[in-house]
């Protein structure tokens, strides 16, 4: 009897671990569980931790409510501007309320895939592409607002929607890489006309300053010089400069100007039979009857204007070659002395004879 006993306490025992065994269930922090008793949905939602359920009759269902990170696969699509452009992207989500996710739609995962994909080939036809590579912060908005509408209904919530990568055919992005060199070459020349123009002013101002200083100019030309100079690696061929004969001009001290000497004109001449006229002259005993004329007047002299000055002759200096006119004669002849009867006659081997006479 007792045997029997001990025996059933034993099979009571081990039935109730194995009713324990399955009806015990354990929930983890970041899960939700979902009660299904023949197949109805029961109210009261499970929470993290140990629960039990009726075997056999209940199933529990466990569903993550953390943020899942999906990623949509690369869509190709002509932009607004007709481009074809390759774009991916990356969807954040997560399951606000267990019972619609997992009543509602029948895998929310794949649907939000769908989903995704969709309105990202619908944000590419609705852009242009300076605007998928420039304002995607908008695009992302704009393909969360899309995904979230009907993800509302199936409890998933929208965290977040980024656009990964744009793909362009090779032959755009040559053109593009074109029109951002030209436009960074026009920006460079751009740069370059302003930097001139800058560089124009000052050199102006500095021409300015070197005009009014004449060293100025000669302390730069020695300061390239010696900046050139430095180098070792070449000739210095170093020309006069002609701003220094300048400057030495300008310090030298200007000569004094000659006084002018008055002109009296001659009086006029009188008949050819009168000899030689009113002209000077000389009434030394020892230098006979010589005449002054006046010295002719250059021929470039302007109308009006004095003939240069003749400085008079040194004491003791010979007097000038008289001029005598013969009786019935025109012009002024040489007053030559007469030969000397008593002299010897020339020698023929000898210089020529002095055709004015000797010379005192």
């Amino acid at each position: 009897m007792v045997e029997e006993l001990l025996t059933a306490v034993i099979a009571a025992g081990v039935g109730v671990v194995v009713y324990v065994g399955a009806a015990a269930r354990v929930v983890k922090q970041y899960e939700r569980g979902l009660v299904f008793r023949f197949g109805r949905l029961r109210d009261d939602i499970r929470g993290p931790g140990f629960t039990v359920i009726v075997p056999v009759v209940d199933r529990l269902r466990k569903v993550n409510m953390q943020i899942v990170t999906l990623p949509v696969p690369a869509q190709e699509g002509i932009t607004r501007d007709n481009v074809t452009v390759r774009v991916d992207a990356v969807v954040y989500f997560k399951v606000v309320d267990p019972a619609n996710a997992i009543v509602a739609v029948e895998d929310y995962r794949f649907a939000v895939s769908q989903m995704a994909q969709t309105s990202l080939r619908s944000i590419i036809g609705k852009s242009d592409l300076d605007d998928l590579l420039s304002n995607r912060e908008m695009l992302n908005q704009g393909l969360e607002l899309m995904i979230d509408s009907p993800a509302v209904g199936w409890g998933v919530q929208i965290d977040r929607v980024e656009i990964k990568d744009v793909s362009l055919p090779e032959t755009m992005k040559r053109s593009m890489a074109r029109q951002a060199e030209a436009d960074r070459e026009r920006r460079a020349r751009v740069i370059n006309a302003d930097a001139e123009l800058q560089a124009s002013h000052k050199l102006a101002q500095a021409a300015e300053v070197m005009a009014d200083q004449p060293s100025a100019l000669q302390l730069r030309l020695l300061q390239t010089v010696v900046a050139v100079a430095a180098e070792k690696n070449s000739t210095l061929v170093l020309p006069f400069p002609v701003e220094l004969l300048r400057f030495l001009e300008r310090a030298a001290p200007a000569p004094v100007p000659a006084a002018p000497v008055p002109h009296e004109d001659p009086a006029p001449a009188g008949p050819a039979t009168e000899g030689p006229g009113p002209a000077a002259v000389d009434d030394a005993p020892d230098a006979g009857r010589y005449l002054e004329a006046p010295p002719p007047a250059p021929a470039d002299l302007a109308p009006g204007e004095a003939p240069p000055a003749v400085e008079p002759a040194p004491e003791g200096a010979p007097p000038p070659a008289a001029l005598d006119s013969p009786a019935g004669g025109d012009g002024l002849y040489l007053d030559a002395p007469p030969p000397d009867p008593d002299a010897p006659p020339p020698d023929p081997d000898g210089p020529p004879p002095d055709p004015d006479g000797p010379r005192g």
